[in-house]
């Protein structure tokens, strides 16, 4: 299904990682994928016939069913956990110490390109829950503690990680409340 109307120039997240169709068939995709791209994410690591999550990107009018995800990975995990815990299952994921200030507790997050929220973020791991629906739709049920995936830390959060980063350096950040209430994200005074 996701192949149908798939064309070159379009964008498929493959594990949480953006790639731009280069060529397409029914049953094949190609494409270009950069040195960052390949350094910063697993995809380098993928075995041929290896289970990979695949999306389309959002279309400007569709319907927001979780959060912003972007497909610009910002590092990779390695899964610590991935266990039953009643009708649904827990993941543990450790992560590097520079995404720490963007994961919170019932904040979200993007594993190989799936939208979960943190339940429990303690040091260098956080914790998720996962859905039957997610568990059996997704490669989470092939993924095994060691392995690796990617992460994308929730696009609001790096925003204003970075304007507070800035104004503790002595810069202004262009996010103002004046900008943002012109713009309709905050109610006038």
């Amino acid at each position: 299904a996701l192949a149908a109307g798939a064309q070159r120039g379009e964008s498929i997240a493959v594990d949480g990682c953006c790639l731009t169709i280069e060529a397409a068939t029914v049953e094949v995709f190609d494409f270009f994928a950069s040195p960052e791209t390949l350094a910063r994410t697993t995809l380098a690591a993928k075995a041929p016939g290896q289970g990979v999550n695949l999306e389309r990107s959002l279309r400007l009018g569709d319907r927001l069913g979780g959060h912003l995800v972007t497909g610009h990975v910002d590092a990779q995990g390695r899964i610590e956990r991935y266990e039953p815990a009643g009708d649904a299952w827990t993941l543990t994921v450790a992560f590097p110490p520079a995404l720490a200030p963007l994961l919170v507790e019932k904040g979200s997050v993007a594993v190989d390109g799936i939208s979960l929220t943190c339940f429990d973020v303690t040091g260098d791991r956080f914790r998720v829950a996962v859905i039957p629906e997610t568990h059996g739709r997704t490669t989470l049920r092939e993924r095994r503690p060691g392995d690796p995936v990617n992460l994308e830390a929730d696009l609001l959060g790096k925003y204003v990680a970075r304007g507070l980063a800035l104004r503790q350096d002595g810069q202004s950040s262009p996010v103002t409340e004046d900008l943002l209430q012109r713009a309709g994200f905050l109610a006038g005074a």
